[in-house]
């Protein structure tokens, strides 16, 4: 039997022909539509490596079906879809795309925090409905970004990309670690303060940290009345480190004044989520790491990865259990 890679979204010609090169390609026609569950147990029944998204459960059922399986290559840094701990078990190899989005997030979650300090959304909804009709002098007046305390939960590669880019703003930065990072502290003039000491000093309290069972549903009810009612909670994290229905209920009794997600609980979000009819929520389409030159940089770690898996080689990036 040649050894097969199952590529769970359609990727560019470019990088399916360098996989073409060692193994026979199976590739999911739409990049956009998610593979059907179905569809993908049974072409992965007989891959020796699949290339995933976070779209693709990598389970029991998963390793019960794709009986030569050596290798899960995720297009992401995030495997929370993944069980790792099963895969190790099996023998199967585990990889991921870290370092090569770090920069790019961090910018992503830095226009958010903008965004949304300023009303961008709202006054470029003011001006393509045909409201702006004159000037006020508190017309759309927002929050400085500058001069203010911003709050990073998370102070991993992204959270210190985000801190780097706070300098010019001349902002006092916070984190909360599960450990204290002391270097960061010295090179990027950060503090470290208690989770609950974060939420209270905080301006703006960014969320960039991975989905570990210790983090799920970090902000909450009880969270959100010890933030600043003026506050803004920006999320570039994993959309499980938000209780929902307690984030619109904080905003509601303004608690908090407003937030900017890349990412909720279940994407793509729902037509008629709570959030898409709140001013003070900015939603987009968990697009993180989307920039051209930064995909292009994660699918050929994959390819790189998945050549290597293929080999019988070390991959490049393997996710280990810690």
């Amino acid at each position: 039997m040649n050894e097969k890679v199952l590529v769970a979204r359609q990727l560019p010609e470019k990088f399916i022909n360098q996989i073409k090169e060692y193994a026979e390609v199976d590739v999911w026609n739409s990049e956009l539509e998610p593979m059907p569950r179905e569809a993908f147990l049974e072409r992965s029944q007989d891959a020796t490596i699949v290339i995933t998204t976070l779209s693709e459960q990598i389970d029991e059922t998963f390793f019960n079906n794709a009986t030569h399986i050596k290798g899960v290559v995720n297009l992401a840094v995030g495997f929370d879809n993944i069980d790792v701990k099963l895969a190790e078990e099996k023998c199967v190899v585990v990889t991921n795309t870290p370092e090569v989005l770090t920069e790019t997030t961090a910018e992503l979650g830095f226009t958010l925090m903008l965004t949304a300090a300023r009303r961008i959304v709202e006054a470029v909804q003011y001006v393509h409905n045909g409201e702006w009709k004159s000037w006020g002098p508190y017309l759309l007046a927002g929050k400085d970004v500058h001069g203010s305390t911003v709050g990073i939960y998370g102070m991993g590669s992204i959270g210190e990309a985000f801190a780097r880019r706070l300098k010019g703003f001349n902002c006092k930065v916070l984190y909360h670690n599960r450990s204290r990072k002391e270097e960061a502290e010295q090179q990027l003039n950060v503090e470290y303060r208690t989770m609950d000491e974060l939420l209270n000093e905080s301006d703006f309290v960014v969320c960039t940290a991975p989905l570990t069972p210790e983090t799920k549903g970090i902000f909450n009810r009880e969270t959100f009345k010890k933030m600043k009612n003026s506050a803004i909670l920006i999320n570039i994290g994993r959309g499980g480190h938000i209780v929902e229905s307690d984030l619109i209920e904080a905003i509601e009794q303004q608690e908090i004044l407003g937030a900017a997600l890349d990412v909720v609980e279940n994407e793509p979000i729902s037509d008629d989520h709570p959030f898409l009819k709140m001013d003070q929520v900015i939603v987009v389409p968990h697009i993180g790491s989307s920039s051209i030159a930064t995909r292009d940089k994660m699918v050929q770690l994959c390819v790189d990865n998945a050549k290597q898996i293929m080999s019988n080689q070390d991959p490049i990036t393997p996710v280990k259990l810690k």
